[in-house]
């Protein structure tokens, strides 16, 4: 079903967030199976202009982000968009970048899991087949769609909606310098799952979903990119608490009681480590 009449409206791209991320092995498909409690988060996020165009093409500019952002057709916006769009329907799409690039957080995932919620409302798609195209973009498009706590399984496409027990603020800090996925997955094989990942409580609102905080993939960032591991223990001392890796890096995240506390820590870190920091708060509905 196609809109008749031009239409344009702004949405934002929360980061993904994984609360847990356990490895599980390597799938006969190439990818690895996953179990990750996984959210959204107020910030950071992009946001997209997004309105209707004449012709049946995607046009997207992009605002920040760097040279790391592509631009073209190879940007997830751009393909998202392309995957679902009705014949003879066209886009154009202005995004403006605040998520970095490389540091475990989603951003161009988010991005286009935006794009695709935006498509699914204006022209009524089928929302299996709206996953099903988000599965085929990446692992963390389809768990970005609805932007709600899910636990995921196998590659990032099995998604079971939770509900946490009440709020949870964090801070998450981003070094000058990414980390790139696939080469932590191919540490994760080398190291054959064997590197000791650290284990953190749980923290109350996260209630029966998980026993504890781990993410498996640490060890293998930080042989990836031995700066993570000085990253993460100045990022301790200054802000007071245990940071965890946030996805495959370059991020680091911890709890924080509040939101007063997540805007005082994250601006000390800031201050002291001359870093990008953001003060944020887990989404619990759509974003």
């Amino acid at each position: 079903m196609s809109a008749v009449a031009p239409w344009s409206v702004d949405v934002t791209a929360p980061a993904k967030l994984n609360l847990t991320l356990r490895v599980l092995g390597t799938r006969p498909d190439g990818f690895h199976e996953l179990e990750a409690l996984t959210v959204t988060v107020t910030a950071p996020a992009d946001t997209l202009h997004v309105a209707s165009a004449p012709g049946s093409d995607v046009a997207l500019t992009v605002v920040g982000g760097g040279p790391a952002v592509p631009v073209g057709a190879d940007n997830l916006v751009v393909r998202a968009a392309r995957a679902v769009l009705p014949a003879g329907a066209g886009l154009t799409v202005s995004l403006t970048k605040v998520t970095p690039a490389g540091a475990g957080l989603g951003g161009g995932s988010a991005d286009a899991a935006a794009i695709l919620r935006v498509l699914r409302a204006r022209y009524d798609l089928d929302p299996e087949a709206v996953l099903a195209a988000a599965a085929d973009l990446g692992s963390d498009v389809p768990v970005c769609v609805d932007g709600t706590p899910v636990m995921m399984r196998g590659r990032g496409e099995v998604l079971d909606p939770v509900e946490l027990a009440g709020e949870v603020h964090v801070v998450i800090a981003t070094p000058g310098f990414a980390v790139p996925t696939p080469a932590v997955f191919r540490a994760w094989d080398e190291l054959a799952g064997s590197g000791r990942a650290r284990v953190l409580p749980a923290p109350a609102a996260v209630g029966g979903l998980a026993a504890e905080l781990v993410n498996d993939l640490e060890p293998a960032a930080e042989r990836v990119e031995p700066r993570l591991t000085a990253f993460r223990d100045a990022l301790a001392r200054v802000a007071g608490g245990e940071p965890l890796l946030a996805g495959s890096g370059s991020s680091y995240w911890l709890l924080v009681a509040d939101a007063e506390t997540a805007t005082f820590v994250a601006a000390r870190v800031r201050d002291e480590l001359s870093v990008q920091t953001f003060a944020g708060r887990v989404v619990r509905g759509t974003p």
